[in-house]
């Protein structure tokens, strides 16, 4: 099953989008994510949506990414059409090729997931068109830990079944919504904080309470494995990363 994901999460929530029009007929761009998964020691499910979620702030936050940043014109050109995250698997040599083309390398408790600048649709660098979108079945060996409220959550549809790659693209998108929500001194206090949040699967209830409850929802074109609807809902943390809405029961 492929991973390439575009959202159609609310254009009003990014400085740069200026309608769906604009953003339809804008050149399109992508932006790469890949996952390390060696065969014989593959990361924690929960721990790589968890990785992939924070490599996506952590390219937003990064200073090559904004101002006259040397990834900034390529960033803005990615948030003017709609937001599309590819996420690839890679191992062995093909890790080591990746990870020398220029981009970050964010490392969870068991994962690894590295983040390249957008690229144009078409125009993938040969270490990376190559890469597999298929193979990212990944599961947790053990109960994930409950969320901790101190930081964002970013709640799974219940209702969805996705492969490992395309929940780390919609997780990917949530934490994005949330980047695009906060001021400047809340983006800085998360970021020094390492960028801490958590993923979890709501319950049918709680999920019906969270996307009514005014926070930012996660909408899926419908383009691969699922059809359009509500994916993620970001819940803003007690300490980190506070979002308008309502926050709900726990």
């Amino acid at each position: 099953m492929s991973s390439d994901d575009t959202s159609q999460s609310p254009v009003s929530q990014s400085p740069f989008h200026h309608g769906p029009t604009d953003r339809d007929g804008a050149p399109q761009y992508v932006l790469p994510l890949v996952v390390h998964l060696e065969k014989t020691d593959p990361p924690a499910r929960t721990d790589a949506l968890c990785t992939a979620a924070r490599a996506v702030l952590t390219i937003l936050a990064d200073e090559r990414s904004t101002g006259e940043g040397e990834w900034a014109g390529a960033m803005r050109d990615w948030e003017d059409a709609r937001i599309r995250k590819v996420v690839r698997r890679a191992r062995g040599a093909e890790w080591r090729k990746a990870a020398a083309l220029p981009g970050i390398t964010v490392t969870g408790g068991s994962a690894e997931v590295r983040v390249y600048p957008p690229i144009p649709l078409d125009g993938w660098p040969k270490e990376l068109a190559k890469l597999q979108v298929s193979g990212t079945d990944l599961e947790d060996p053990e109960p994930p830990a409950a969320p901790d409220p101190e930081g964002p959550v970013l709640w799974l549809n219940p209702e969805l079944e996705m492969s490992a790659g395309k929940t780390m693209a919609q997780v990917g998108h949530g934490a994005q919504l949330a980047w695009w929500e906060l001021s400047g001194t809340e983006r800085k206090a998360w970021r020094e904080a390492g960028f801490p949040l958590s993923v979890a699967t709501a319950a049918p209830e709680r999920w019906r309470e969270l996307t009514t409850s005014g926070l930012p929802v996660v909408r899926d074109a419908g383009f691969t494995e699922i059809a359009p609807g509500p994916t993620v809902v970001t819940e803003g943390g007690l300490r980190l990363c506070p979002l308008p809405g309502v926050r709900t029961r726990r």
